[in-house]
């Protein structure tokens, strides 16, 4: 099939069993690709009630049809199985180099199972599959492991790794590659290592098939030129995620002190230009992508030297507000340090402001952490990053469980500023006066995250722009107007905003293009159709994004026992406790407002009252479960 390697590498690291299979031509036309493979998989192949943990479960690569070809951005690699952290549907990405090299050792997808005997890592050369010992590399962290790998087998070979958290089980243990990309969501990187898997190493020397290879060539090509002539591409580059920095505080939606307000004093110093001043060496891009917005850099602290990709946006407003570290050379610190024991730094930092908010308010003793902990305090988040990811005394244990599991075992109101959705820790937007971020995060289909749906431009100043403009325009206010909900407006939003930026990960390529600099999506619809030979539009694409959308649904309905709109609801103190500072200070969201929220999403979507899509809506969009 042209834009496709073909085949499926299925691996039963019970029976050592490898098989390799067609693609199905089918899966291509109804899934494309990408998320979209991870859905239609998991929810045919893993068994229910399976442990996240356990040997049944599912360790899914998949790759989707512009991946590893000549256009911008195509190195994105999905990951998928049952969430250690949530227990629900679980996917992950990472940019890098991997996706295409799978690709070009001839496989779009591998599906993993059982457990490895012994410590092992999966090599892949070409037609070559082996499970090969990994004693040597059980117990260093993400990026030594890759370090030792590379000088192993060879600098050509794309290696992606876990470090110690993932070999401990901790459920927000994250997959590193390519020595600063990572797979962080939804612990991904522990359910490898419940299969006992160390790292995967591959190497491709194969093509792809192109349907009309002159054509693809002169249609990427002047995809390269279009992308550079958006008025964003100069503005995004240089300082990437990191430049929304200072806008986010600017219209009160930092995080600060385990989300107890929304924003700080302190951001012009850990901004993009101090990552660009204080720590960066060069730029770093993933394949084929013209917009680095990856920066190389080095960082010296009290702890010591460090060399690390980051810090990105997500990580300094959770380390750096959250938190409350106020040095971009510790951020990035924490940063390199989550990336080496293979923690999630979303959620290693979300779990750090929860256990310093317990302790502070007396629910939690010094007795048990081992020494006193604080807010803004250095010592204290990189004392708490070891002791959660080694699984070190009995807090260390607790904490390695995550937020929600910590809570409910803490008890005594601390369930109230445990920060999560479904188990999944929130990432860096407070939303008390963000109705339509706050919906996004609360319906995402793999817990609390904002790249299902990042919709804050949406609720700050009500139009449909992209994020450059945004930061341009700039937000400067010593209190912004609460936000007016209008519900049926910003469910639909939402809804739109769920099937536009999960259609990249069903592609196989980066969002950053479209989302960021408003390179056309019509752009992909053609390129998708001079490689793979199919002539649809985009609006093709969104509909199979919408039915992966449904599917996911229908995944935790199944996986959990009582799912429903309960699961939806975020942590009390976003609606029952009001902003005390910045720009939203005063404003909250009821909880009346919320199920206002929910009840037009639901019916919007065609769900029941419960979230649960009806029989009639999975019918209608093609879907039959």
């Amino acid at each position: 099939m042209d834009g496709y390697a073909g085949k499926v590498l299925r691996i039963n690291l019970d029976t050592d069993k490898i098989i390799k299979e067609p693609l199905s031509k089918k899966m291509c036309e109804e899934f494309i690709g990408g998320r979209g493979f991870v859905a239609k998989t998991l929810y045919k192949e893993l068994p229910p009630d399976s442990d996240p943990l356990g040997k049944d479960n599912l360790f899914i690569i998949a790759t989707g049809p512009l991946s590893g070809h000549f256009l911008p951005a195509s190195g994105k690699t999905h990951f998928g199985s049952k969430s250690p952290a949530t227990g629900g549907y679980a996917d992950s990405n990472m940019g890098g180099h991997f996706g295409p090299a799978l690709k070009y050792a001839g496989f779009d997808m591998a599906v993993i199972t059982g457990k490895a005997k012994t410590p092992s890592y999966l090599y892949i050369k070409n037609d070559i599959i082996e499970i090969r010992d990994a004693k040597t590399y059980w117990g260093k962290g993400s990026l030594t492991c890759e370090e030792m790998m590379k000088k192993d087998l060879g600098e050509d070979f794309q290696i992606l790794t876990i470090g110690p958290a993932g070999e401990k089980l901790v459920k927000f243990a994250c997959i590193s590659h390519d020595f600063g990309r990572q797979a962080g969501r939804t612990g991904i990187g522990a359910v490898l290592g419940s299969k006992n898997i160390k790292a995967i190493a591959v190497k491709g020397t194969g093509s792809i098939p192109v349907f009309d290879l002159k054509k693809a060539y002169a249609k990427g090509k002047q995809a390269f030129k279009k992308v550079a002539e958006k008025p964003g591409f100069k503005g995004w580059t240089p300082e990437g995620t990191a430049g929304i920095t200072d806008w986010v505080n600017e219209v009160g939606s930092f995080p600060a002190k385990n989300f107890q307000t929304s924003h700080i004093d302190h951001s012009h110093m850990i901004n993009g230009k101090k990552v660009l001043e204080r720590l960066k060496i060069t730029d770093k891009a993933c394949y084929c992508c013209p917009t680095p917005c990856g920066k190389y850099g080095k960082t010296k602290t009290t702890l010591g030297t460090a060399y690390m990709e980051g810090p990105e946006f997500e990580t300094i407003s959770l380390f750096g507000g959250s938190c409350m570290l106020e040095s971009i050379e510790e951020i990035a610190y924490a940063n390199y340090l989550c990336d080496e024991l293979g923690i999630d730094t979303i959620s290693g930092a979300s779990v750090a402001a929860f256990a310093i908010e317990c302790y502070e308010k007396g629910l939690i003793t010094k007795e048990e952490i081992g020494k006193e902990i604080k807010f803004g305090d250095f010592d204290s988040i990189v004392y708490l990053l070891d002791l959660m990811s080694l699984r070190k005394n009995a807090l260390g244990d607790l904490l390695s469980q995550g937020v929600k599991i910590a809570s409910e075992k803490i008890k005594k109101g601390s369930e109230k500023f445990a920060i999560h959705v479904k188990g999944l820790e929130w990432t860096g937007y407070e939303c008390r006066n963000a109705p339509s971020m706050m919906l996004a995060y609360m319906t995402a289909d793999v817990g609390a995250h904002h790249n299902r749906a990042w919709v804050l431009g949406h609720d700050v100043v009500g139009a449909d722009t992209n994020v450059h403009d945004l930061i341009v325009a700039g937000a400067k206010s010593d209190r912004r107007p609460k936000a007016v909900i209008h519900y049926e407006d910003s469910a639909g939003y939402v809804i739109e905003s769920q099937h536009l930026r999960p259609a990249f990960d069903l592609l196989g390529c980066c969002r950053l293009q479209m989302m960021e600099l408003g390179f056309e999506v019509e752009n992909y619809a053609e390129l998708y159709g001079v490689i793979t030979g199919r002539k649809i539009i985009w609006d093709d694409i969104i509909k199979i994004s919408e039915k992966v959308w449904n599917l996911t649904r229908v995944i935790w309905a199944r996986e959990i026992k009582g799912f429903g709109r309960k699961f939806d609801y975020p942590p009390a103190r976003f609606y029952e406790e009001t902003t005390p500072s910045g720009p939203n200070r005063g404003y909250y969201i009821q909880k009346e407002e919320l199920d206002e929220l929910l009840d037009a999403y639901y019916a919007q979507r065609g769900w029941d009252q419960n979230g649960i899509p009806t029989q009639g809506t999975l019918d209608a969009i093609g879907l039959s479960v």
